[in-house]
């Protein structure tokens, strides 16, 4: 029933992620694997299509419209972003700070709903930008719902990359900040995505108990002490991770 034909079509569409701007045909070509000829003939079908566009000087490709139609349809129709957004409007109000939904994805958190606070770096803003599960604060809030064996599968298949000097980077101390959130409900992180934000998360629980997303808060370190934004943070984020769940 594998249809390649669109596996490759999609193969095509995946090459764009992490680029750093519009990839030529032979990009395209290298980042899937395919051969230049059918890499041409996927990339001319898309661009009937209206998924890809060349670019205006007409030396690469970039995503179009269609994409985005896509993503929107994922957000509208996600039943967990359905619930959630009322209870994260509420809960943005509460603590006026940044506050983040992220979906889990094993190894990655995939940020699904961003409401902003006063200071913002672009990609901060962006849904679908995704960070490791292993170096958020909602990263070890889902990681905590899982048995210890999917952990350290986790960690034993996942390049643990050092975002920042403060990033842990060791399995144990990884370990370490799980088992902290296991036994507090929550997890307090430190400059380990961004210099200067410290942020709580909180996991969401799907039926089964197993973390179908995160609700993440992050503040600045030149406002917040750790404890301090925890005192502040942790009850509102409470009760908005219980309202979603009874929703």
């Amino acid at each position: 029933m594998f249809n390649q034909s669109l596996a490759r079509g999609i193969s095509v569409l995946e090459s764009f992620r992490g680029a750093g701007g519009p990839l030529t045909l032979a990009q395209i070509a290298a980042r899937t694997g395919l051969t230049r000829s059918a890499a041409q003939r996927l990339v001319h079908t898309l661009r009937k299509l209206g998924y890809l566009t060349l670019t205006q000087d007409g030396h690469g490709f970039l995503l179009h419209l269609p994409v985005l139609d896509l993503t929107h349809d994922y957000l509208r129709l996600n039943p967990l972003l359905r619930r959630a957004s009322p209870f994260l409007l509420e809960l943005r109000q509460q603590v006026r700070e940044r506050v983040d939904l992220s979906l889990f994805d094993g190894a990655r958190m995939v940020y699904a709903s961003r409401l902003q606070s006063k200071r913002e770096a672009f990609f901060a803003t962006l849904v679908g930008n995704t960070v490791p599960s292993t170096s958020t604060s909602g990263g070890w809030a889902a990681l905590a719902l899982l048995p210890d064996a999917e952990i350290d599968a986790i960690l034993t298949a996942t390049t643990l990359p050092a975002l920042t000097p403060r990033t842990l980077t060791d399995p144990d101390a990884i370990r370490a900040e799980i088992s902290k959130t296991r036994r507090d409900g929550h997890a307090l992180a430190v400059e380990q995505v961004l210099m200067g934000e410290v942020a709580i998360g909180m996991a969401i629980p799907d039926a089964a108990g197993r973390p179908a997303g995160a609700i993440h808060v992050a503040g600045s370190l030149a406002e917040w002490a750790p404890e301090a934004f925890r005192r502040h943070v942790v009850p509102s984020l409470a009760e908005a991770v219980r309202n979603i769940g009874c929703a």
